[in-house]
């Protein structure tokens, strides 16, 4: 069976929502239908509007590592305090952009986004991204009697590279990585250290049909995936490590 990508346009939302009403909504609306052992792929930013991440930049008070960070990195004062206020470690950076971590996300400004927000605002990474992935494949199990697999997806940036990709910020109902080793390559060696990352594959192939700019397709339905389902919760440790064991951040702080 041949993979395939469903993106779906949705009508846009102002203020918070409900996410699975909102997906039932947009299937009627596309003339579609989830199936047995389908993913479903949902953009961060659509979550985080449901839950009105949005902040007002007018009215963030600036503290004074807010203008620190602000001065050092080039940033407005707004944007600053909220990176500090989202991030668990700030790594340094360059100016305009902050490498910050939280809950084991490694992402430029604390993912804050300002895009497909209007001005004066920005969108913040959703809360409880996990649980709002097991909530909506529980949903859908029980208003449809079908097992899915949700990601919630976000773009990113990925070192040495031009251009942004997808990553799987979160998951439900879905293995989100293959162990493959012992298994042997075309030579008949043993692979020793390999993982599939599945579901940031997932996320990416969806990523690149809903779009980064105002194509309004929030919802993507990947079939014939091939991708493990399970009904057992995911544990956000099967997907990220502490960025001290990343081999990009040891290196860079290991120079030679």
């Amino acid at each position: 069976m041949q993979l395939t990508v469903l993106p779906l346009l949705a009508e846009r939302k102002q203020d918070a929502f409900d996410v699975f009403e909102a997906l039932i909504e947009t299937l009627e609306k596309n003339n579609t239908n989830l199936q047995e052992g389908d993913v479903l792929v949902i953009s961060t930013k659509y979550i985080s509007n449901s839950q009105g991440r949005i902040v007002d930049l007018s009215k963030i008070k600036i503290s004074e590592q807010g203008w620190e960070i602000s001065k050092k990195y080039q940033l407005k004062p707004e944007i600053a305090e909220i990176i500090i206020r989202e991030s668990d470690k700030i790594f340094g950076g360059i100016g305009g952009f902050v490498i910050t971590s939280a809950d084991n996300i490694m992402a430029p400004n604390a993912g804050i986004d300002k895009s497909n927000a209007k001005k004066g605002k920005a969108v913040l990474y959703p809360l409880n991204p996990y649980l709002i992935s097991e909530q909506i494949r529980r949903k859908i199990f029980l208003k449809m009697s079908i097992h899915v697999g949700v990601i919630l997806v976000d773009s990113r940036l990925m070192p040495a590279r031009i251009g942004t990709t997808g990553v799987a910020v979160a998951c439900a109902g879905i293995e989100p990585v293959l162990d493959l080793r012992a298994k042997k390559d075309l030579d008949g060696n043993p692979l020793k250290v390999t993982f599939q990352a599945v579901v940031d594959n997932i996320a990416t192939i969806a990523n690149y049909k809903m779009g980064e700019g105002g194509e309004s397709k929030p919802f993507a339905i990947v079939r014939n995936s091939e991708a493990k389902l399970t009904d057992r919760k995911i544990n956000p440790s099967e997907m990220a490590i502490s960025p001290d064991q990343c081999v990009y951040v040891r290196g860079l702080l290991n120079p030679p």
